[in-house]
């Protein structure tokens, strides 16, 4: 199955970094720029699902209108 990470807001990119580096110091990942294969896939995992569940938090609060 092919991959395809293209953004579909182009302009969220650095919104997206941002918030990434944010949530791995909350959680005491060292995330670098650039390349970071040095990461467990747990240590990985925590700051992607962090940010889905941020981004759902944010989605939910936009519909609800708060």
């Amino acid at each position: 199955m092919a991959r395809n990470n293209k953004k579909v807001v182009p302009e969220a990119r650095q919104a997206l970094d941002n918030m990434k580096f944010e949530i791995a110091s909350q959680l005491g990942v060292n995330l670098k720029q650039g390349y970071n294969g040095d990461l467990t896939a747990k240590e990985a995992g925590y700051i992607g699902g962090y940010m889905v569940k941020r981004m759902i938090e944010q989605a939910e609060r936009q519909l609800s209108g708060r």
